[in-house]
C-alpha cells in the first residue's frame, strides 16, 4: 500500500484482498493479473512486487482458511501493544520492576474485557494441530 495514494486506498484494496484470500495459488495468480489489468497503469510498481515475492506468497496457499486468517492478521496483536505502550507511556518512571509488572498485568485484564474475536481460535487451532501435531498438545484450554 506504501505505492497508493489515499484517494485509491478504497478502491484497490478489495483487489489485492481477492488475491490473498484466493482459494489455490493458481487462482490468486489468476486474480493478480485481474488486478494488474485494472490497476497496473495507475500503479505499475505493485504488480512487479508481488511477482518478485510470489514464492514466499504460494506456500501459504498450502494453509487453509482458518491458518491463512491467523497469518496475515496482527490487528489484535497491534492493538494489544498499542494498549500497552498507552500505559506504559503516562508513567514516567515506576518504583520496582514489580510495580511495572503489576500495573502490566491489570492492564491487559482490562484490555481483554473489550476484545472481539476476528479469529476462530477453536477452529484454526484443530488445522494447527492437523498440520503440526507433534508441535501442539491435542486438547485445548
Amino acid at each position: 500500500m506504501s505505492f497508493v495514494s489515499w484517494q485509491d486506498r478504497k478502491q484497490l484494496m478489495p483487489a489485492l484482498r481477492a488475491i490473498y484470500r484466493a482459494e489455490t495459488a493458481d487462482v490468486a495468480e489468476l486474480r493478480l493479473g485481474d488486478f494488474e489489468a485494472v490497476w497496473g497503469k495507475k500503479y505499475p510498481a505493485i504488480g512487479p512486487a508481488w511477482r518478485r515475492a510470489w514464492n514466499e506468497v504460494t506456500p501459504f496457499f498450502a494453509y487453509p482458511p482458518q491458518i491463512r486468517k491467523m497469518i496475515y492478521t496482527t490487528n489484535a496483536i497491534e492493538r494489544l501493544h498499542r494498549g500497552l505502550r498507552k500505559i506504559i507511556k503516562t508513567r514516567g518512571a515506576f518504583p520496582s520492576d514489580e510495580a511495572a509488572m503489576k500495573l502490566l498485568y491489570l492492564a491487559l485484564r482490562n484490555l481483554g474485557v473489550h476484545w472481539k474475536p476476528a479469529i476462530e481460535w477453536r477452529a484454526a487451532y484443530a488445522q494447527f494441530t492437523i498440520f503440526f501435531p507433534e508441535r501442539l498438545p491435542t486438547t485445548i484450554r
